[in-house]
């Protein structure tokens, strides 16, 4: 049963590869314009269950709901159209296309869902604005540092208007200095969109810009509560 007001949750989740299992019966579930840190050693499963609550990989067995919606009974193109639409994300070393400029990567999610080019771009340098990137608009990824990159990342997560942003290990390739900066204005941009936020990471001072943390270990879940 999906918790009162939860957008996105998970239950009784098992995902295998081969005769190595990934999930032995995780769960986990979240609010709009929460932040939930999911933490655990290398091969816990944590990153399996990302995937799984994204609709990139589908659990052998278990529920996810999203907004009333059950993914395991949406189409791949179904799946797909949410995840550019609905769903954000964020990677450890940003994933930006080379030959862009960083406008033009924070634009591409919405010129993909048909916006104009120039409606694009203005939406996009809104959004590098509130990461503190807007200056680097015309500048190519291979131009900029790496936690100049990752803003410009964060902006592209965030320029559709994602009810949910997964983020996964989005300090692992930065300084603590660069790690501490990039979380600071990812966490603040997406609690001022009120979108939720899954947070990838085995650090624990990235960990404290969540709200919540749930622990995976051995593929399971369990769920623990602090002050942010």
């Amino acid at each position: 049963m999906t918790p009162a007001g939860s957008l996105l949750h998970a239950d009784g989740l098992h995902k295998a590869y081969g005769p190595t299992p990934a999930l032995d019966g995780a769960s986990f579930s979240i609010h709009a314009g929460e932040v939930v840190a999911v933490m655990g050693p290398s091969g816990s499963g944590k990153s399996t269950l990302l995937h799984c609550l994204a609709g990139i990989v589908r659990p052998d067995s278990g529920t996810i709901t999203y907004n009333g919606r059950e993914l395991s009974a949406m189409s791949d193109s179904e799946r797909s159209s949410l995840r550019r639409s609905e769903f954000g994300f964020v990677f450890q070393f940003g994933q930006l296309v080379p030959e862009l400029t960083c406008t033009e990567n924070v634009a591409l999610p919405l010129r993909l869902n048909g916006l104009k080019r120039k409606e694009a771009e203005r939406r996009a340098l809104e959004w590098m604005d509130r990461l503190e990137v807007a200056d680097l608009g015309h500048k190519r990824p291979g131009e900029v540092s790496g936690g100049q990159g990752q803003r410009v990342a964060v902006a592209r997560s965030l320029v559709t208007g994602p009810r949910v942003l997964f983020a996964d290990e989005p300090t692992g390739a930065l300084d603590s200095l660069n790690g501490e900066r990039v979380m600071e204005l990812f966490t603040q941009a997406a609690r001022s969109a009120n979108a939720a936020v899954v947070l990838v990471t085995h650090e624990p001072r990235v960990a404290a810009y969540s709200d919540r943390e749930v622990v995976v270990r051995d593929g399971r879940s369990r769920d623990l509560e602090h002050a942010v």
